[in-house]
């Protein structure tokens, strides 16, 4: 796909949805746009505020949560969205002018005459009070402008300033950089340049060199100069993988602080230090030795919270000058980076308490979803003979992938059978099933501390039964998508609804319907929206009953907190939300079933997976051969790896006399395969 394309396509599907939902195009320009900054880790979260002043020259189009989450670096966003055919450039002069306006938003959010005339319920009013209140705390600005129009090219960046008296720094993401997120698997290229920027080149040495897959070496780092690269990049200097782990354990380690606070210079004897990877370097001889000057595209793999707890230290004043981080350093070609990279993150921190579940991007969760997304039909919804999917893009980039690679007419027919509008993500989805969890404040959260938190209690029921995961959850998965998507258009389409907020709104209101269903003994009839792939009238009607409810309590967080989506964040935020009073639609019994009926169904589907998960078990023992598995077992005795129990099914699925093993035979061979390939097992199943 060109740029060009992915301009139209991209300005089509905002225009499109907006036109669908009874929103503005900007709200959904927002949306879109800042769930790549979130992928890429250039935000936590993006919560929308719009405020608009031509006549003071004050604009704000929303923030990237509350600074203190984020070591005092308070996120300000700005929006340029053209929805002309031809977006043209952005010139030098119009980002400049954008950036002005968000400056003079802070100017007049600290002037408290100006703040206190504002709507007190306005996602404004909540911004500035934030900004204000949270002034003295705040180290760092950084303004964000969000384009869908190419920057000119004679455009050079725009220089860090102060703006009252902070550090500000200003960052464009036009078309060529929600581009390069949207299509590309391979995150953003960061450039680190130790010489120039960072106090000098750092001392090497070669650990493995001209290797087909990459090369290492080992390195000391100075923390001071590891804590100056974080504080520029942020999370995006860490691997997806282990970001997501580090949003579910935000705490920072207290042997890691101990060391750094108490005694300093034992830290790199006490630290582990970081694993991180590179697609090249630039390395000179120096006296005899090598010397590392650049790194391009820089990832820390392992060690995260090594890094975050010495840029916490930096920015508490602590002296850092005793402290060094052994650092093991892999160059792996950007060909190959999308199959090693995950395997060095997911090695590296085998040695820690990360289970599979922490590294979900490749779970077999995702694996299986994406399988059930690529099989399975949804009914037709006006009863035609012309069905279609939903995509579920397990990894970024794979709707763009799969479609670059047909032809003009071969895209036709994709586009047919995978429309635009049923793409969904690993965040999409966690959103849309926590919710009905009862965590709409988790949700609130952001794409990414809601996936972590998701992914966690996933993996464990992954651990405990897979085959709860089968067709029956994914048709279920795709109708509480459908509940989402709708909610969405039910709110905006409310007279009391005047914009904002829409998102917490929509989380809270599933989120209150779910826990009445559970309370009443009852269930969503999730089976008659996937048939429909449309609500029925009694949800519609109770939706919207709901909702006015639920923007009623976020409208009144209490006194000593004024901004309102923060206070979505919080627990008590919706232990509020639970206890307040609705009247239910009776309309909305005609969407339930019995708790019995939706347990056996459960049941039933889950004895269905149990039998597909043997059959396929059997299709790849057989596929793979009789003399693979007499390799295998071989191979295993020798390292003294199997049970009693391995070596009798490695021994009937590897002699050529036997019958074909049964399925129960196959799940226990390919169960003890996986063992003896952690183990270090060369060979693959074919």
């Amino acid at each position: 796909m060109t740029i060009e394309e992915f301009a139209e396509m991209f300005r089509q599907d905002v225009l499109a949805e907006a036109d669908a939902n009874g929103q503005f195009v900007e709200d959904i320009f927002f949306e879109k746009a800042c769930a790549h900054l979130m992928e890429e880790g250039d935000l936590d979260t993006a919560d929308r505020a719009s405020y608009w002043h031509p006549t003071r020259g004050i604009r704000i189009d929303g923030s990237g949560g509350d600074p203190l989450d984020s070591s005092g670096t308070l996120h300000l966003l700005g929006l340029d969205f053209k929805a002309e055919h031809t977006t043209g450039r952005l010139t030098g002069s119009e980002m400049g002018a954008v950036f002005k306006r968000m400056e003079r938003f802070v100017k007049f959010a600290l002037d408290d005459k100006w703040r206190n005339s504002l709507e007190e319920t306005s996602p404004a009013f909540g911004l500035a009070d934030m900004v204000a209140s949270r002034w003295k705390r705040i180290r760092k600005v950084r303004l964000i402008l969000i384009s869908n129009r190419q920057l000119s090219d004679r455009v050079d960046g725009r220089p860090a300033a102060k703006l009252e008296g902070k550090q500000a720094t200003y960052n464009v993401w036009d078309l060529k950089r929600l581009y390069h997120a949207d299509t590309s698997s391979e995150p953003e290229v960061l450039d680190i340049d130790l010489e120039s920027d960072f106090g000098g080149a750092i001392d090497v040495l070669p650990a493995q060199r001209n290797s087909d897959a990459h090369e290492s070496y080992l390195a000391v780092i100075p923390a001071s100069v590891l804590a100056e690269i974080y504080d520029r990049w942020g999370p995006r200097l860490l691997e997806q993988n282990v970001r997501v782990f580090l949003q579910a354990r935000s705490k920072v380690n207290r042997g890691i602080r101990n060391t750094l606070y108490n005694v300093p210079s034992m830290f790199f004897a006490y630290n582990n230090g970081i694993t991180a990877t590179a697609h090249e370097v630039d390395i000179r001889n120096k006296h005899g030795g090598l010397s590392l000057r650049k790194i391009t595209n820089f990832q820390i793999v392992n060690g995260g919270q090594t890094t975050g707890s010495i840029h916490s230290a930096m920015l508490k004043g602590k002296e850092l000058s005793q402290v060094f981080i052994q650092m093991k350093l892999s160059v792996v070609d950007s060909s190959r980076a999308t199959e090693v990279v995950p395997k060095i993150s997911e090695y590296a921190n085998s040695q820690n308490r990360i289970a599979a579940s922490d590294f979900f991007a490749n779970h077999p969760f995702h694996v299986r979803v994406e399988n059930f997304s690529r099989r399975i039909f949804a009914p037709s919804p006006d009863g035609s003979f012309q069905q279609s999917k939903w995509f579920y893009e397990r990894a970024r980039g794979q709707y763009a992938d799969a479609r670059a690679q047909r032809t003009v007419v071969q895209r036709r027919r994709f586009d047919i059978e995978y429309p635009r509008r049923q793409r969904f993500t690993k965040t999409d989805l966690a959103k849309f099933l926590n919710v009905w969890n009862e965590r709409p404040h988790e949700v609130s959260k952001g794409a990414q501390k809601n996936f972590a938190a998701f992914s966690r209690r996933v993996g464990e029921k992954w651990k405990k039964s897979s085959d709860s995961f089968n067709e029956d959850w994914y048709c279920e998965a795709i109708a509480k998508a459908i509940v989402f998507k709708s909610t969405e258009r039910i709110v905006s389409a409310q007279p009391w609804y005047k914009g904002g907020f829409r998102a917490n709104i929509v989380a809270y209101t599933i989120a209150r319907i779910s826990s009445h269903v559970k309370d009443s003994d009852s269930a969503v009839n999730f089976d008659s929206i996937w048939r429909r792939q449309a609500l029925g009238e009694g949800l519609r009607e109770t939706i919207a009953v709901v909702a006015e409810r639920i923007n009623s309590v976020l409208c009144h967080p209490p006194e000593e907190m004024r901004n309102i989506t923060e206070w979505a964040k919080k627990q008590a935020c919706w232990e509020q939300a639970r206890n307040i009073n609705v009247e239910w639609p009776h309309e909305l019994n005609d969407e339930l079933v019995t708790v019995g009926a939706e347990k056996e169904k459960k049941h039933q589907a889950k004895v269905q997976q149990q039998m597909l998960t043997g059959i396929e078990a059997q299709l790849r023992v057989h596929k793979a051969g009789k003399p693979f598995w007499a390799d295998a077992l071989a191979w295993g005795r020798k390292k003294g790896l199997l049970s009693p129990k391995d070596i009798g099914v490695l021994g009937w699925v590897s002699n050529e006399s036997k019958p074909p093993s049964s399925e129960k035979q196959s799940v226990v061979a390919l169960t003890a395969l996986a063992k003896l390939c952690d183990e270090g097992y060369p060979k693959k199943l074919p």
